[in-house]
């Protein structure tokens, strides 16, 4: 096997939180026209989570956050940034991190909120690995966490099917010498496909007039065919990259976590990979599409059920709106 460069940082704790609310296909029957056998079919969901009314995404950051701090051992005070992967802040403003940093009870922190849909937890994990490479910055919390359903059109069953509530986090510290770490990490944004995955009403391009809001163009507006087609070709193409840069062959890969968006999609990547969808942990079923959140709860659940096990090489991978996309390869 080719010679790896040690890994720089890796991730010392997880932590999940889902809501206790589920939403089911039977329970969407009700509400759209739609079926069970039709959501099942095409996306492999059978239920989703729904926050409670007086719950906002910094709560349910919060509990992730604190999980994953005691899985890592450490305290809030530990903590040397916090960065927020999120399209549903708690605010337009402050960032949903600085919200987070208050109800930890964190010091005085760089905490901020970036914006890659549901590619976020990657592109965060990918900013945290640099700055403790660099020597900047020793642990960092790292959190994807979406209340997806405030910002859909429950009449629109090409989306509202699709979507759940969730957290989850990570905290990154500096490698050890046992070989677990991050061992790379790949980002893309296309641009031309801005328009087919957007929430077009509510920023300073047009604004939240009553029209707007009559037409729900303060909720989410997908063409699916056109995340689909990329989806596939891009999750592969960004897998083998990541692959590429560690000197690693698929088949080092011991687990594979995707973003949990669509069954079909990680069906065709599992092929186009080589790798056996046996490999791939899939929660999609319980949860559905938690955008920044689903590959975090996803590796949570894998660790702490010892499907994942120390030494295990996991790839991750995940697809948003941008069209935002990227993957990590990382030993546990």
């Amino acid at each position: 096997m080719p010679s790896v460069s040690a890994p720089k940082s890796c991730i010392l704790g997880t932590g999940a939180y889902a809501p206790d609310r589920v939403l089911s296909n039977a329970d969407l029957e009700r509400l759209v026209d739609t079926s069970d056998a039709w959501i099942t079919e095409r996306t492999g969901i059978k239920e989703r989570r729904v926050a409670a009314d007086d719950q906002a995404s910094s709560d349910m950051a919060l509990v992730a956050a604190q999980r994953a701090l005691e899985a890592a051992g450490l305290t809030a005070k530990d903590l040397d940034m916090i960065i927020v992967g999120t399209v549903t802040p708690d605010l337009p403003m402050p960032a949903c991190a600085a919200i987070l940093q208050q109800k930890l009870g964190a010091g005085p922190i760089p905490s901020f909120d970036i914006s890659a849909a549901c590619a976020g937890f990657i592109y965060a994990m990918s900013i945290a690995d640099q700055f403790i490479r660099s020597g900047a910055q020793k642990h960092v919390l790292i959190v994807g966490v979406e209340l997806l359903s405030r910002i859909l059109n429950m009449k629109d069953r090409t989306t509202c099917v699709l979507f759940g509530d969730g957290a989850g986090a990570a905290v990154l510290g500096p490698a050890k010498a046992d070989g677990a770490g991050i061992l790379s990490t790949k980002l893309y944004t296309d641009s031309s496909l801005v328009g087919s995955l957007c929430i077009p009403a509510g920023g300073s391009k047009e604004r939240l007039t009553p029209e707007a809001l009559g037409a729900q163009r303060d909720k989410v507006h997908m063409a699916g065919q056109d995340i689909f087609k990329v989806a596939v070709k891009n999750l592969t193409s960004a897998s083998r990259s990541a692959l590429e840069q560690a000197e690693l062959p698929s088949s080092a890969v011991r687990w594979v976590v995707p973003h949990q968006a669509n069954l079909r999609i990680i069906a065709q990547v599992a092929q186009r990979l080589d790798i056996p969808l046996e490999r791939f942990v899939l929660n999609i079923e319980k949860y559905g599409n938690t955008s920044s959140a689903s590959i975090p709860i996803a590796l949570d659940e894998a660790l702490r059920d010892g499907r994942i096990e120390k030494g295990d090489t996991v790839l991750m991978c995940a697809l948003g709106a941008g069209i935002s996309w990227g993957s990590a390869l990382v030993r546990v």
